[in-house]
């Protein structure tokens, strides 16, 4: 990511800190998710959010942790490698006195890591043209973060043609919107 620019907002759309607006960096590559795709989102696991552990693994601005955790997950962990991008998500997290954590090492460094059944939700949102999903979706899978039955949230480019998801993800939801292809998925055993 580039160097970063002066401060914008995104805003958390619903939940407890519903209206309530953060601060976050204009960088090259920061592409926070619009509020249509989050409202879309966020309807589909509404009532699988209480008391969850989510993993916001290319969180840039937070946009999707921080509206998880409005919505009343327990616990969240931004994995976020651009240090100025981080060092926004710790004030963010401050500022809302959320149970959360913001971890700097990249998703490849950080996944093999991870407790066992220590992921209920991850929201995997990509910067676009990286050619990220099929690195990460395997190592996810073969990490054994995610619980029996997580929730998988992917988002990226309309044209990204990648589709060698694990065997054992149930597609629930897919969507497009604008150039943004979203997809729900579950985890099974």
């Amino acid at each position: 990511m580039a160097k970063a620019q002066q401060k914008g907002q995104i805003r958390i759309i619903g939940g407890r800190w519903r209206g309530r607006k953060l601060a976050v960096l204009h960088a090259e590559g920061l592409r926070p998710t619009g509020d249509r795709i989050k409202e879309t989102l966020f309807n589909w696991i509404q009532f699988d959010l209480a008391g969850s552990r989510v993993l916001d693994l290319f969180a840039g601005t937070g946009s999707l942790g921080f509206e998880a955790l409005s919505r009343g997950a327990a616990q969240a962990t931004f994995v976020e490698t651009h240090l100025p991008a981080a060092r926004q998500l710790q004030e963010n997290i401050a500022l809302l006195k959320a149970e959360a954590s913001v971890e700097t090492r990249s998703a490849e460094q950080l996944l093999p890591s991870l407790p066992a059944n220590s992921v209920d939700l991850i929201l995997i949102d990509p910067p676009f043209q990286q050619g990220w999903l099929p690195r990460i979706i395997p190592l996810l899978e073969n990490s054994g973060c995610l619980t029996e039955h997580a929730l998988i949230y992917v988002e990226c480019e309309r044209r990204e043609d990648f589709s060698q998801w694990p065997s054992n993800w149930h597609l629930l939801r897919d969507k497009e919107i604008g150039q943004v292809h979203f997809r729900l998925f579950t985890r099974e055993s």
